[in-house]
C-alpha cells in the first residue's frame, strides 16, 4: 500500500506559478501505477486535473488546463510534480494527489472513484 503526501500549496497572485509535489511513502511508485492530480473548490465536485502513467511516463490532462499545467516525475520513483503556470483565482482549490495500481493496460483515468489511494490535499489560493 502506498501513502501519499502533497506539498507546495500556498497563496499566489494571479499570473503566478506554483509547483506541487506528491511524495510516496510505504513504497515507491511502480510500473503499474497511475498517479493523478485532482482539485476541489468550495461547493464544487472534485475534478480531474491530470495524471501520469508510471509505465511509460505518458500524461493526460483536463482539456481546460492543457498548456498551463504540467505533470512530471522524478527518476527515483518517489515523487510526482504538478507545475501550474498562469494561475487565476478560478484555480483556487484543494489539490489532491491520487494513485492506483492497474492490471493490464496502465492508463490515466479521470473519475475520482478509479483511484484507491489519496493524499490529504494541499490548499492553493490565487488572489486577484
Amino acid at each position: 500500500q502506498v501513502q501519499l503526501v502533497e506539498s507546495g500549496g500556498g497563496l499566489v497572485q494571479a499570473g503566478g506559478s506554483l509547483r506541487l509535489s506528491c511524495e510516496a511513502s510505504g513504497r515507491t511508485f511502480r510500473r503499474y501505477d497511475v498517479v493523478a492530480w485532482f482539485r476541489q473548490a468550495p461547493g464544487k465536485e472534485r475534478e480531474f486535473v491530470g495524471g501520469i502513467s508510471w509505465s511509460d511516463g505518458s500524461t493526460r490532462y483536463a482539456d481546460s488546463l492543457k498548456g498551463r499545467f504540467t505533470i512530471s516525475r522524478d527518476n527515483a520513483g518517489n515523487r510526482v510534480y504538478l507545475q501550474m503556470n498562469s494561475l487565476s483565482p478560478e484555480d483556487t482549490a484543494i489539490y489532491y494527489c491520487a494513485a492506483d495500481v492497474r492490471a493490464g493496460i496502465v492508463i490515466v483515468t479521470t473519475p475520482p472513484l478509479s483511484y484507491r489511494y489519496w493524499g490529504q490535499g494541499t490548499q492553493v489560493t490565487v488572489s486577484s
